[in-house]
């Protein structure tokens, strides 16, 4: 008996409980909500302090990547020709040592016959000196040519380099001012989102997102919306005060709230 007077006690405990929250629900959802809004806002700020420069030197260091990869292939490039006209020099010499030795066979041959065949072979080299000659040229003219690109790249890459080192130490100097300020918003963020149910939270997320400035809850300023700026309705209006539902604005689809919200909570 004692049992069940209790579990009846506990249970109307609670039913006054989910009353006195549903009494205040939407005001303190509309509370959270623009809290957040407020925090959240103090972050895009100091993200804005940093400005583009996450960008810049993210965009610095895939340049740099790519230099590398370019000085990188150049470089294997002229090693390539470098050993290929070695090769061709040493094929000349091997060439012009064929040709003294057909000279010298040419004077103890026995009929006309082999003396032609010698004249061949040493016609033949004679072309193959003349071949590795011309190889030798144009592979030393697209060695100069890449000489003068892998000159061009280097600097390039000295230069993208050096102007990294600058960006990056900007950046760590204004993430070493903000940083602290940062983590300790985005916990109180994180902390205050608890307070708001998923439905709203991730309706809130959305317009965020969507929203250019990142406002997706926003006050009632000269009888307009204050983030697209488009009239409210006297009746909408009205219905906002009395904190009874959470309302949208009919044109950009963020949460409205009024003055006595916005002055009370605002940061």
């Amino acid at each position: 008996m004692a049992v069940e007077k209790q579990a009846e006690k506990t249970k109307a405990t609670k039913k006054a409980q989910v009353e006195e929250v549903a009494e205040v629900s939407v005001e303190q959802k509309l509370v959270a909500l623009y809290t957040l809004q407020q925090i959240d806002s103090q972050i895009d700020r100091i993200r804005i302090i940093r400005g583009e420069l996450p960008l810049e030197v993210q965009d610095l260091e895939d340049e740099i990547i790519g230099l590398e990869t370019r000085v990188d292939n150049i470089d294997n490039e002229m090693k390539s020709l470098s050993s290929a006209i070695t090769e061709k020099k040493q094929a000349i010499k091997d060439s012009e040592t064929l040709i003294k030795r057909y000279e010298e066979q040419q004077q103890n041959v026995r009929n006309n016959r082999e003396y032609d065949s010698l004249s061949k072979e040493s016609e033949f080299q004679t072309l193959e000196i003349q071949l590795a000659e011309k190889r030798i040229r144009e592979f030393t003219e697209k060695l100069t040519e890449l000489e003068e690109l892998m000159k061009i790249a280097k600097e390039k890459l000295s230069d993208r380099s050096a102007d990294l080192e600058v960006k990056k130490s900007e950046l760590n100097s204004i993430i070493e001012e903000t940083e602290k300020d940062e983590k300790a918003l985005i916990e109180k963020s994180k902390e205050n989102e608890k307070l708001i149910e998923d439905r709203l939270l991730v309706a809130y997320k959305r317009i965020r997102t969507n929203a250019r400035n990142g406002l997706a809850v926003v006050q009632i300023e000269r009888d307009a919306c204050g983030g697209c700026f488009n009239k409210i309705p006297p009746q909408h209006q009205l219905d906002i005060r009395m904190h009874k539902k959470i309302i949208v604005c009919e044109y950009c689809g963020r949460i409205l709230v009024d003055h006595e919200i916005a002055e009370h909570y605002s940061s």
